[in-house]
C-alpha cells in the first residue's frame, strides 16, 4: 500500500519522507508475514513527546509546555469482527486480549497486555464503542528515553479505537484522560496527564490542568526551525531499573504539603501560604516535600512567561527560562539521580558537560521524569555537531537526538 509523501512530510519534516515511506512499507510487509495479506489494511502513528516547560507540575494540576516529536509508534491494522485484540509489536511477543473481559489482571500489571485492556475500559467507561482488530506495531520512541513510549503506545491504541469502532469521533483530550486511566490503573504506574496528553493533541503547546476534566490547551505559533537553535534530547544511558518509587514519592510529597493545608493538590494554595507555615510543614511532610513544592511553585508560573516569550519571540528570554526551570529541578525537585544509587549520576554529567560546550549559549535541563533518561538541549545551530560529538563521546554512539516538532498527534494516516 503506498503512503502518501505530503502526510510523511507533514508528521516527519521533509527529509525524513524517504526514510519513512520505507519503514511503513516494512511495517505492512512484516503484518503480512505474521497475519497474512489483507485488503483493509489501515495505519496509525501516535508520536511521543518532549517536555518543554514545567517539570512534574501536572499531577497536581499544574502547568506544562509540551510538544510532540517525530519519534512515533506506528501500526498496521486490520478490523476483526471478534473481541479480541492482537498486538504483536517489534521485538516483543504478541499480546492477545480479549477486551470482553475487561476486569484488571494483576499479572498483567507493568505489561502492554494490560494497556490494551485499560484503554478499552477507558472507552466503555466513557459510552464509546471497542472492536477486535489485529496489529503490529514499530517504534522509535526510545524507552525510559523521556519522550513517553508508553504514552504514544496508549494513545496509539486509543487512537485505534477511536477509528475503527466509533468513526474517529473520539476527541484527542478524551484518548489522553483514557491513556492516563489506562497507566494508572490498569498497567500500575502513577502519572500525570501530560505525556498523554502531548502525544495524543500534536504539536507545540501548552496545558492547563486545573481543571483535569477540561484541561486548557493552547497552542503556540512559533516557528523554532527558524531561530537559530536546534533542540536535542541526550540519552543518558541510565537504569530505569525499580525506579518506580522515585517517581511516585514527587506527586506524593508534594499532595502531602497540599493535604496539610486541607487541599488536594498544590494548585489549591499558594507559596506565600507555604511560606507563612514553613515551620510548621517541615515538621509535619519532611524538607524534600517542602522543595518540591517550591519547585512546583516556581515553574508553574514559569511556563506562562516562557509561552510568552515564544509568543513574542523572545528566544533569548525563553531559554534563559528554560535554564532557570533546569536549576530549579536540580536543586529543589531533585530528580537527576535516584537516592538508592548516588554512585549512577550520568544525569549530573550531560548537564556539567552541556555546559561547559555551551558556554553561557543556548539551555540545558533533565527531561522528563528524571533519575536516569535524558536531558534536553537548546543547541546554537552552529554548535550543533560539536555538542553532539560531545555527548556520544561521553553516552555512546547514537545517543544525541535532534527533534522534529511534530503538528500532529495521534492519527490515522491517509
Amino acid at each position: 500500500m503506498t503512503v502518501n509523501e505530503s502526510t510523511l512530510s507533514k508528521l516527519y519534516g521533509e527529509s525524513a519522507v524517504s526514510f519513512q515511506k520505507s519503514r511503513y512499507e516494512a511495517a505492512v510487509k512484516s503484518f503480512e508475514e505474521i497475519y497474512g495479506k489483507q485488503d483493509n489494511i489501515r495505519l496509525f502513528s501516535a508520536p511521543g513527546r518532549t517536555e518543554v516547560g514545567g517539570n512534574h507540575t501536572d499531577h497536581n494540576r499544574g502547568c506544562v509546555m509540551a510538544a510532540a516529536v517525530g519519534l512515533d509508534v506506528i501500526a498496521v491494522v486490520v478490523p476483526c469482527e471478534d473481541s479480541v485484540v492482537s498486538v504483536k509489536s517489534e521485538g516483543f511477543p504478541e499480546d492477545v486480549v480479549d477486551i470482553s473481559d475487561l476486569e484488571i489482571k494483576e499479572n498483567e500489571k507493568n505489561t502492554s497486555a494490560s494497556l490494551i485492556r485499560g484503554v478499552a475500559a477507558g472507552f466503555k467507561n466513557n459510552g464509546f464503542n471497542t472492536c477486535g482488530f489485529k496489529a503490529y506495531t514499530t517504534s522509535n520512541v526510545l524507552k525510559g528515553s523521556g519522550l513517553s513510549s508508553s504514552a504514544a503506545f496508549e494513545v496509539l491504541i486509543g487512537t485505534i479505537f477511536s477509528h475503527l469502532c466509533n468513526d474517529g469521533k473520539v476527541s484527542a483530550v478524551k484518548i489522553a484522560q483514557i491513556a492516563q486511566y489506562a497507566e494508572n490503573v490498569y498497567f500500575g504506574k502513577p502519572s500525570g496527564l501530560m505525556d498523554q496528553m502531548a502525544s495524543s493533541v500534536g504539536g507545540f503547546i501548552t496545558i492547563d490542568f486545573k481543571d483535569t476534566s477540561e484541561p486548557v490547551i493552547e497552542s503556540i505559533s512559533y516557528d523554532f526551525a527558524a531561530s537559530g537553535y536546534t533542540l536535542c534530547i541526550v540519552d543518558t544511558k541510565g537504569n530505569h531499573a525499580d525506579l518506580t518509587p522515585e517517581y511516585a514519592a514527587i506527586p506524593t510529597e508534594m499532595k502531602s504539603v497540599a493535604k496539610f493545608f486541607g487541599k488536594n493538590e498544590l494548585r489549591d494554595i499558594t507559596k506565600e501560604q507555604l511560606i507563612d507555615s514553613i515551620a510548621e510543614v517541615r515538621k509535619a511532610c519532611g524538607d524534600r516535600a517542602v522543595a518540591r513544592a517550591f519547585h512546583f511553585f516556581d515553574d508553574n508560573e514559569r511556563v506562562g512567561y516562557e509561552s510568552a516569550a515564544l509568543r513574542n519571540s523572545d528566544i533569548n528570554a525563553f531559554l534563559k527560562l528554560v535554564s532557570e526551570s533546569g536549576n530549579n529541578s536540580f536543586k529543589y525537585l531533585q530528580n537527576v539521580f535516584a537516592v538508592k544509587a548516588p554512585e549512577e549520576q550520568g544525569l549530573v554529567m550531560g548537564l556539567y558537560m552541556s555546559e561547559q560546550i555551551l558556554s553561557g549559549k543556548g539551555a540545558v535541563r533533565v527531561h522528563g521524569g528524571g533519575f536516569a533518561g535524558t536531558i534536553q538541549a537548546f543547541v546554537p545551530d552552529d554548535m550543533v555537531e560539536k555538542y553532539s560529538e560531545a555527548m556520544e563521546k561521553l553516552f555512546g554512539k547514537g545517543s544525541c537526538y535532534k527533534l522534529y516538532i511534530r503538528p500532529v498527534g495521534g492519527t490515522e494516516i491517509k
